[in-house]
């Protein structure tokens, strides 16, 4: 889970879009790039933009990060923030945690990796409609996303609507 605060990074709310489209496509050619994915393969990853008084407009992202990679994209973050904004990087913009806290739950406890997996998932869509929430089984922890400027979400493509009705 990626949380970027852009307004903190010095991104207006109107360039918000843009400067979270700019990360997820260098997060997603770094992992292409340096991953041991066979051709055709890729990460997958969804977002959500929020903002509100005493919170600023910033992004959660989850998105699968094969786990050998996890060094070089913590290593890489600050760098990418620096490109989109221009501003050199400030304490607290970004933060980065595997689900569950540590890398590798998934294989030692992949009960325990599915609650987490799923809370992380809950928090993020907080601000969807709860007709969405209930079709998920998902509970409620609705909290207002505040005024957003463009799209308040979005997944990868290999994920969407389109590639999700392609699968048998």
């Amino acid at each position: 889970m990626i949380t970027v605060h852009w307004e903190a990074a010095g991104v207006a709310l109107a360039d918000m879009a843009r400067a979270t489209g700019r990360f997820l496509d260098m997060l997603s050619k770094t992992i292409a790039r340096h991953s041991q994915m066979r051709p055709g393969e890729c990460t997958a990853w969804l977002w959500m933009h929020e903002n509100g008084p005493g919170k600023g407009g910033h992004c959660h992202m989850l998105a699968h990060v094969p786990p050998q990679l996890v060094p070089i994209i913590a290593k890489r973050q600050r760098r990418w923030l620096r490109s989109i904004t221009g501003n050199p990087y400030r304490k607290r913009v970004i933060r980065s945690d595997p689900i569950g806290g540590w890398l590798g739950m998934e294989t030692i406890n992949p009960a325990g990796h599915e609650v987490n997996l799923a809370n992380a998932l809950a928090y993020v869509c907080k601000s969807a409609p709860q007709a969405i929430l209930d079709s998920h089984g998902m509970q409620r922890r609705h909290e207002p996303g505040g005024p957003i400027i463009g799209k308040r979400c979005g997944i990868s493509q290999n994920i969407g609507p389109k590639a999700r009705k392609a699968k048998p």
